[in-house]
């Protein structure tokens, strides 16, 4: 394995993102959502990068890229059309570098993601198939649907509950469990939120 697998807390953090395209404009949305600083060096920038701008939700140098740009930044990430820039933009980073189309030249990569609610998988072939990367996720897509997130809401409601009222460590630990369990999670996915979280309600009433 070439890459360690991680999350990264971006928060209040500086994030460059060189190149105003739509790949750039894919990975400063994904970097305002972790709640990066996103500052974006490019002469143009797409109408939804605009948007941001105009928002306050990111700054913008309105110019090509030049040494310094990257001072201060925690992440950069290089998605300009120019193989030379890009190349540059990797030389002159200090920390976490990813180069659009040119894996090798960075020092990390970006996994296809599954968001669901408080639940991501992230999926990666190292930058052997981004193809198939894409095939994986639209399978688990379509595994852990929108009521898997909805049930994931219910679970940590539950566990507190469960947390505070059930004093017994064994019960509780095998309660919790349950919530997992093989038979739960078909019949979320076969019968829908409503019959796993009532079926989940009834064997608390009988463990309290």
């Amino acid at each position: 394995m070439r890459y360690y697998p991680a999350f990264l807390d971006l928060s209040d953090r500086k994030a460059v993102v060189v190149g105003g395209g739509k790949v750039a404009e894919r990975k400063v949305r994904s970097l305002v959502k972790a709640g990066a600083l996103v500052e974006v060096v490019s002469p143009d920038l797409t109408t939804g990068l605009k948007t941001l701008c105009d928002q306050g939700k990111i700054r913008h140098k309105k110019r090509k890229y030049r040494s310094g740009d990257l001072r201060g930044a925690f992440i950069v990430i290089a998605a300009t059309s120019s193989a030379d820039v890009n190349a540059k933009v990797a030389r002159d980073a200090k920390n976490l570098v990813n180069i659009i189309d040119m894996p090798a030249d960075g020092n990390f990569i970006v996994p296809s993601l599954v968001r669901r609610g408080n639940l991501t998988i992230a999926i990666s072939t190292e930058g052997v198939s981004p193809a198939i990367s894409k095939a994986v996720r639209k399978e688990i897509e379509h595994k852990y649907d929108a009521e898997f997130a909805r049930y994931l809401r219910f679970v940590e409601s539950v566990r507190g509950k469960v947390i505070k009222e059930i004093k017994d460590v064994k019960k509780r630990e095998r309660f919790l469990k349950s919530l997992a369990s093989a038979e739960i999670l078909a019949m979320l996915r076969n019968r829908g939120f409503g019959a796993a979280s009532g079926e989940v309600l009834k064997a608390l009433d009988k463990i309290k």
